[in-house]
């Protein structure tokens, strides 16, 4: 399986992480900063980065089109907001860059620019809705850096912020585990 990877700006990014990491075909996520020219950017030194989620997918199962038809229809793209909670995509490579201009809608104020470096964001924000529920006992034993790369993680976290049912989510650990 060759995965490939998508990285998007959309507020706020632990709504985002659950969000793609809900969807078929979205192998891992992670969050982190983008964009600006701070080095080592953190939380609470920001600098001029961007919250991003960095979304890893197989393609043969979920298009890069269909992450950006899920990126316009889950952000309010047309409201200028200071750097940390700008809308942006962060293109890889010349095809994504081509696809997401032209996906761009009218009235947008989203940034696309190539991706230049991505800095992980602190533990405690990977996972957000996964690590505040109960269901956090069952990846307890994972290290931080598992948790970030774990498929099941995605989507425990996925079905924590409401984006799939308690069914769909057992299918994934019945078939991840």
């Amino acid at each position: 399986m060759s995965l490939r990877k998508a990285v998007f700006g959309m507020r706020c990014f632990w709504k985002p992480e659950a969000l793609f990491g809900s969807l078929k075909g979205v192998v891992r996520t992670r969050v982190g900063y983008a964009g600006g020219s701070k080095d080592n950017p953190t939380y609470h030194s920001l600098g001029d980065h961007t919250e991003v989620v960095m979304v890893e997918y197989d393609p043969s199962k979920i298009s890069y089109d269909r992450l950006l038809e899920v990126f316009w229809s889950s952000h309010d793209h047309g409201k200028k907001r200071k750097s940390q909670y700008a809308s942006k995509i962060f293109y890889i490579s010349e095809d994504q860059e081509k696809k997401a201009m032209e996906s761009k809608k009218a009235n947008s104020v989203t940034g696309i620019e190539r991706l230049e470096t991505f800095t992980d964001a602190e533990d405690y924000h990977q996972k957000y809705y996964l690590r505040s529920s109960d269901l956090m006992e069952e990846f307890e034993e994972l290290s931080p850096e598992e948790l970030k790369d774990s498929e099941l993680a995605a989507k425990a976290n996925g079905f924590e912020a409401g984006y799939i049912s308690r069914e769909e989510f057992e299918r994934y650990k019945k078939r991840l585990n």
